[in-house]
């Protein structure tokens, strides 16, 4: 199993981008995913979950009403659509699938497969 994320680059403050997240080897449909960030320096962190079977999405609150999290089941896809960048955002992000219960969703330890990363960096 691999997980393809892409979509990174530069922006300046108040930008967007999207990333995408496109696993080869399994059906996206059938796993939780999460978007976790790492800047330098700083421990991983999740800032976005879209549990499995409408189970619900869930958000960091340090990206909640700008990031969103979505699927398209018919492109076995994931994104992470990013409005209102800030400085603070750059990072390398990375998609993560697994299965586990709400308690968990944060715990990077539980996801079973991760992409390879992506840099976001946000800039003047």
């Amino acid at each position: 199993v691999q997980l393809q994320a892409s979509g990174g680059g530069s922006v300046q403050p108040g930008g967007s981008l999207r990333l995408s997240c496109t696993p080869s080897g399994l059906t996206l449909n059938s796993y939780t995913v999460a978007w976790f960030r790492q800047a330098p320096g700083k421990e991983r962190e999740g800032v976005a979950v879209s549990r499995r079977s409408g189970g619900g999405t869930y958000y960091s609150d340090s990206v909640k009403g700008r990031f969103t999290v979505s699927r398209d089941n018919a492109k076995n896809t994931a994104y992470l659509q990013m409005n209102s960048l800030k400085t603070d955002d750059t990072a390398v992000y990375y998609c993560a699938t697994g299965t586990p219960i709400l308690s968990a969703i944060w715990n990077s330890q539980i996801y079973h497969y991760w992409g390879q990363g992506t840099l976001v960096t946000v800039s003047s």
